[in-house]
């Protein structure tokens, strides 16, 4: 029966029913027929067009699946590396979308019976890395195009620079510690520890040291004369009041604690008959600084 001619309702009505894929088992890689029943299938391979095509293809068949296999296989890669570059993906889902294509070509007409064989085989041949797992086969497309590897060995050599630089960031590292502890070590050895039980000494002659917060009576000695300095003399602080107990609030009278300035008389003795302050304890000096520093802060305050 010839074949319906394109555009008629029977070419269209063949065209609505083999839409889809159809059975593997019922396609003819020869001929590029797609039957949609055995009958079908049966009836095209008794055809003269199959018989003769088959002659020409049994004179060298081993030629014809090897092209085949090539078509296949180029068609699957193209595949994978479009589609998923050099992503890890499971082999079936890239099958899948091959076959997807109606024209595409069979793997019955080449040399891999099953998918798996044709994976090893990829793996084999260094144009993806297979690996097997309980959720069945992974492939890996490997890109060996020389721009894919020149980038490479740029990512190379920038990493073996790192590890370089880190390898010698941590020498010196060491060296430095290395150092340190024979610094400390030179130094704990050249320094010697006072004993626990020996404490504190005080020099023999030293001078003693005496707070004392009771009043005391004027003196003149050599050496404090020798000390003093000419000029107006210190306010002169009254010890007949307890300092702590003094209001710091209260403000001084100018005008009465200052004291006049007596000429020197010719007539009077020398210079060591002065009459010179006693001199203050610590603790005395500590509290008139306190007052002062307290009478300025109010004197700002109230100026502001």
């Amino acid at each position: 029966m010839p074949r319906a001619e394109v555009g008629t309702p029977k070419y269209l009505a063949n065209k609505m029913k083999s839409k889809g894929l159809q059975r593997l088992r019922w396609y003819c890689q020869v001929c590029e027929k797609q039957c949609r029943d055995e009958n079908g299938f049966k009836c095209h391979a008794q055809s003269e067009a199959h018989l003769r095509q088959m002659l020409v293809v049994g004179e060298n068949a081993g030629r014809h699946i090897a092209d085949f296999s090539s078509q296949f296989q180029h068609d699957f890669v193209q595949l994978l590396s479009r589609r998923y570059n050099t992503k890890r993906v499971r082999v079936n889902q890239v099958y899948q979308e091959f076959i997807q294509d109606k024209n595409h070509l069979h793997m019955n007409a080449t040399r891999w019976v099953t998918l798996t064989e044709f994976a090893k085989h990829l793996g084999r041949s260094g144009i993806a890395r297979v690996d097997e797992t309980e959720k069945g086969w992974f492939i890996a497309w490997i890109d060996s195009s020389p721009k894919a590897l020149a980038k490479q060995e740029a990512s190379m050599k920038k990493d073996r620079a790192t590890r370089d630089d880190e390898q010698r960031e941590r020498t010196l590292i060491a060296e430095q510690i290395e150092r340190a502890k024979l610094e400390k070590e030179a130094s704990d050895e050249g320094s010697a520890s006072p004993p626990a039980g020996e404490g504190l000494k005080r020099d023999e002659g030293a001078e003693k040291i005496v707070l004392s917060f009771s009043a005391k009576p004027a003196a003149t000695s050599n050496a404090t004369a020798t000390a003093a300095p000419t000029g107006l003399k210190p306010t002169a602080m009254k010890f007949g009041v307890n300092p702590l107990k003094a209001n710091p609030l209260k403000r001084p009278n100018v005008f009465k604690s200052a004291a006049p300035v007596k000429s020197e008389s010719l007539e009077g003795g020398g210079e060591n008959d002065r009459k010179r302050p006693a001199p203050m304890s610590a603790a005395e000096r500590l509290i008139m600084e306190e007052q002062e520093r307290k009478r300025r802060r109010m004197d700002r305050e109230s100026v502001a």
